[in-house]
């Protein structure tokens, strides 16, 4: 039995060699006597890490919020009507007259959105048969928590409902904001035949668009004493031994359709594996910050940014099968 099954080996190395060769190994055409035509179709998984630069324009979204400022005769300085009771009670604001009412939501940002974080993404695509040149992919990247601080927070000129036309600060933010964006894109890779060349750089460009989840933390202070006595916002903190508002830490979730743009180019070190350095442009309408009440269930806009733009830049490796 045992010379008998010893015979039997040609016959089952045949049977397997023959497995090996099956169809679904050979993406295109099958043209008869075990040959394939390479229609240049591919699956493909990527992942890829970097870093990313964000960057956009804050706007006052406090909606209307009205306090008293006073000013300095003698020197021109202007002060909240908190500030200016704790000055009187010491004596020494017997200078100061009442300017005015004005309305914070008339303020301007005291500084632009500019942040640096960490970047990842995680991409599956199929290149087109026939023109593999083209290829689909649907990707995730994520954005780390990146920082936002401005001290003051508003800073500008602001017109009083006397005329009087003052200079005014308002608040101090530290914030964090982090974004995953689910995205569709269309790839064009630069290069001839159905195969993609090794060891050779080949550029590409990419097109698309997404969903956009951006996450934001805010912790709001009242520096300058123009808000702690607002009724508005009684609700959104407690006041401390000075009569101080200490605001709640607030979160708050902004979504958003986002436009995607990639540039960049691969290399190949063999048919299926390949090196990819690239840049990507992620376009966010807006991303919110706002104050919360104790329990979360109540929000107030506070402040946003506008046409945010991420810049990517990351190396990842790319198989394709």
């Amino acid at each position: 039995m045992k010379f008998k099954f010893i015979h039997l080996l040609p016959l089952i190395s045949c049977f397997f060699a023959g497995s090996a060769s099956a169809n679904w190994q050979y993406p295109g055409t099958y043209l008869g006597d075990g040959w394939y035509q390479d229609d240049g179709s591919r699956f493909m998984m990527s992942l890829r890490g970097g870093v990313a630069i964000g960057g956009g324009k804050i706007h006052n979204e406090i909606g209307s919020l009205t306090t008293s400022y006073y000013i300095d005769q003698n020197t021109g300085v202007v002060v909240s009507e908190a500030y200016y009771d704790a000055c009187t009670l010491a004596g020494y604001c017997d200078d100061f007259v009442l300017a005015g009412m004005g309305d914070l939501a008339n303020l301007p940002a005291g500084q632009k959105l500019s942040t640096a974080s960490f970047a990842a993404g995680f991409s599956l695509g199929w290149s087109i048969p026939h023109s593999p040149q083209w290829r689909v992919e649907a990707g995730w990247d994520h954005i780390s928590e990146s920082e936002y601080n401005a001290i003051p927070l508003f800073d500008g000129d602001l017109t009083l409902d006397s005329g009087a036309i003052v200079n005014v600060q308002s608040g101090a933010a530290h914030s964090i904001t982090s974004t995953d964006v689910i995205s569709l894109m269309v790839f064009h890779d630069f290069f001839d035949g159905i195969r993609k060349p090794i060891r050779e750089f080949i550029p590409y460009v990419g097109l698309g668009f997404g969903y956009a989840e951006s996450r934001t933390t805010l912790n709001l202070s009242d520096l300058y004493g123009d808000l702690s006595w607002s009724v508005d916002l009684q609700n959104y903190g407690e006041l401390d031994d000075y009569d101080v508002l200490q605001f709640y830490t607030s979160k708050k979730t902004t979504a958003n359709i986002a436009g995607l743009l990639a540039l960049g180019g691969s290399y190949g070190l063999d048919n299926n594996l390949f090196i990819d350095l690239g840049v990507r442009l992620t376009y966010i309408p807006k991303i919110k910050w706002a104050l919360s009440n104790v329990d979360g269930n109540k929000q107030r806009d506070w402040f946003s940014a506008r046409s945010v733009i991420y810049t990517n830049i990351m190396l990842g490796i790319r198989y394709e099968f």
